[in-house]
């Protein structure tokens, strides 16, 4: 618990991800029975907490969603209802008195890109600095884990909070409970370029859901074997990415980002909406070698390696309605202060 001596104020930040291939197989029971494979990069584009103590209630502001949320004390902190990852995480790493929990992010909600992963992790990051709590990394990603999918309830996997934590390129295998991290040493200049050429866009839509995560693993769970074969096909692919990047093989990255994304609408009818098939076709046309979406699916965004500097794409994609977010590697994960 805080002592009242230690600032009134605290601060941490998270990088949000994009993910290269393997998403899906870090979601149980997959990731408990076949194991999997995700391979991904955190992005300088961040989750924010401030956590400001003193007063008498206890006050949550998403500036992101748009909602604040009183209570008269930690009895007001029941699972579900507004802000359930905000309330979950107090529940898990309370701090004395009255406070004003404040997040934002630079991205917008359901981006696909593991907002609610790095947020996660910032807020034990948080908490955590309150509490005068020292965490290393893999604790803090393991912590905001179990914030979001057993205290909050909100079915995932695991890479979100890795990446978010670790910051950096990772080849990340799942084995439930055990997570394996392996660095991917990335050539500076195939990382530059990669950097200029990759072209993520945001459909303005997000239709991913609780339901579709669980609809998909009870097929898996049921041995559908479309689903299945997709989960392997993805798993595969996350192995394959690993040897394209530190190849500093452009033209592979592509394809196996295409054939990431080829298994993954497999797992789904809802997989591929509309928004984003005319993202995809906009994208081909002005040069995309490859892509996929960012994320779980069913909206939020997608990205492309592109033959040039994805900037020239710009226009061509905004033009269906897409926002287009910067790209820039993220090489540190979670701070604190």
């Amino acid at each position: 618990m805080r002592r009242r001596d230690l600032p009134a104020e605290f601060h941490a930040t998270a990088p949000m991800r994009l993910d290269f291939a393997g998403g899906w197989t870090d979601v149980p029971p997959f990731s408990a029975r076949e194991g999997g494979v995700v391979v991904n990069a955190a992005i300088e584009l961040r989750s924010h907490v401030e956590l400001r103590v003193g007063g008498k209630l206890l006050r949550f502001v998403s500036e992101e969603l748009g909602e604040t949320l009183e209570c008269a004390n930690a009895g007001g902190l029941t699972p579900g209802g507004k802000l359930p990852l905000l309330k979950a995480a107090v529940r898990m790493f309370p701090v004395l008195g009255g406070f004003t929990l404040i997040t934002r992010s630079d991205a917008p909600p359901g981006s696909g890109l593991g907002s609610s992963g790095a947020l996660g992790v910032a807020l034990v990051g948080v908490l955590s600095r309150a509490r005068q709590e020292a965490r290393a990394e893999r604790e803090c990603a393991e912590q905001a884990w179990q914030v979001e999918t057993i205290e909050a309830q909100l079915p995932g996997g695991k890479q979100d909070q890795y990446a978010a934590a670790l910051g950096g390129f990772h080849r990340l295998s799942f084995r439930d409970p055990d997570v394996g991290i392996e660095p991917v040493t990335v050539d500076p200049d195939f990382a530059a370029t990669l950097e200029r050429q990759v072209l993520l866009c945001y459909t303005n839509q997000s239709r991913i859901s609780g339901d579709t995560i669980s609809r998909v693993m009870q097929g898996f769970e049921r041995g559908d074997r479309t689903i299945t074969g997709a989960l392997h096909g993805i798993k595969a692919a996350g192995e394959a990415m690993v040897e394209a990047l530190r190849r500093a093989d452009l033209a592979r990255v592509a394809a196996v980002l295409s054939e990431n994304w080829k298994h993954q609408q497999a797992l789904d009818p809802g997989m591929r909406t509309e928004e984003m098939a005319r993202l995809e076709q906009a994208a081909g046309a002005a040069g995309a070698l490859g892509g996929k979406a960012a994320g779980a699916g069913a909206g939020g965004s997608m990205f492309f390696i592109m033959k040039s500097d994805a900037r020239t794409a710009a226009d061509a994609v905004t033009a269906t309605g897409a926002r287009v977010l910067p790209v820039v590697w993220a090489t540190e994960g979670v701070r604190s202060w």
